[in-house]
């Protein structure tokens, strides 16, 4: 069963479709989404793809991966749609002009990126690549093609450790990262995407703004992701006790994928060129315990604790608090559709169908 088949998964689309996000400032443009087959790109472009069909907005959307073969299978519907095209190019190689030449781009998404922890310690330097090699050359292209706006997509590990003297991260908020560790490779490379984007809208006339994500999960997850909540999904999913690797005191902002792709989306059309705006879901500040025993006792299961092996403490973040203030997103007029229980009963239940 693929992810189109669940009336749930598709319920979440139709009102992700219908959210009041400027979905009609894309009609008659193209959109150009880097990583659209990871969790965020592929829900954005199955959302576009549902506007498309269903409200006649005639988007054209370009999908980016180094696998066309991957893109083909996720998005095996949409394989045929004039306004659907699988672009193969690894972005850590300059794009190529004969292929770009003749696509106008209106809107540029970067959603490409390691973004689990046996990634970080596995493949570091895919890790930094993508988020500054990458990030350089859709930059370049974009800028090359006159976009009327780059959207980067960024992380809340991009603020640090909190210092102990503010509550939540606001926008111009810098805690410390220690950067001489394997794990730094993934926030100092965003960091670095931050600044390639505002040296390319200074150098180049590019206009740039920037989504930054707290921990995002939702049904369209790649099933290899190995970040605790993903771990603890898939074991609601499966119905077996959530392992938590930690005593869980971790308190973290979290959104579920639609909120998340609405978002992106509204600041998109709507922010302020230059600008970095937080993102979270509704009731979604939540320490990491409690988020597993919302999952235990949704599968009818208990929390066990186990310690994490080698390449997964490498791979984890040593952050303890990291919750966003989202007042400069809010005032775009943006409100999220779900809180964490109902996004976590939503992945669980979709993944339960698929799997």
């Amino acid at each position: 069963m693929k992810l189109y088949d669940s009336k749930l998964y598709m319920q979440d689309i139709k009102r992700t479709a219908e959210y009041p996000a400027g979905w009609d400032k894309l009609s008659g443009k193209s959109v150009v989404i880097s990583g659209g087959t990871g969790m965020i790109g592929s829900f954005l472009v199955d959302t576009i793809m549902y506007r498309n069909a269903n409200y006649n907005q005639n988007t054209d959307i370009y999908v980016i991966g180094r696998s066309e073969a991957k893109i083909s299978t996720r998005f095996a519907p949409y394989i045929g749609n004039k306004l659907f095209h699988a672009v193969c190019w690894d972005i850590n190689a300059p794009a190529d002009d004969m292929v770009w030449s003749d696509i106008d781009i209106s809107y540029m998404i970067h959603a490409a990126s390691n973004t689990h922890p046996v990634a970080y310690a596995s493949d570091p330097i895919g890790t930094i690549s993508a988020n500054v090699i990458g990030t350089n050359n859709m930059l370049a292209l974009a800028a090359k093609k006159n976009c009327e706006r780059f959207v980067f997509l960024s992380s809340v590990e991009i603020y640090g450790e909190n210092r102990g003297d503010v509550d939540a991260f606001s926008e111009d908020y810098l805690g410390y990262i220690d950067c001489n560790t394997l794990r730094a490779g993934y926030p100092e490379s965003k960091r670095t995407g931050e600044a390639l984007c505002r040296a390319y809208e200074k150098q180049a006339g590019l206009p740039v703004i920037i989504p930054r994500l707290s921990r995002v999960y939702g049904p369209s997850m790649l099933l290899s992701d190995t970040k605790a909540l993903s771990q603890f999904i898939l074991k609601g999913v499966k119905r077996e006790d959530i392992v938590l690797k930690s005593e869980g005191t971790q308190l973290f902002s979290y959104s579920y994928v639609a909120d998340a792709v609405t978002a992106i989306v509204k600041i998109m059309i709507d922010g302020e060129q230059g600008c970095a705006y937080n993102i979270v879901s509704k009731e979604s500040d939540v320490l990491l315990r409690d988020i597993a025993k919302v999952i235990a006792d949704y599968a009818d299961k208990k929390v066990v604790f186990e310690l994490p092996d080698a390449v997964e403490a490498a791979g984890y973040s040593k952050a303890t608090k990291a919750v966003l203030d989202t007042t400069k997103l809010k005032a775009l007029g943006w409100t999220s559709m779900y809180d964490m229980t109902d996004g976590l009963h939503h992945t669980i239940e979709i993944l339960r169908e698929v799997m």
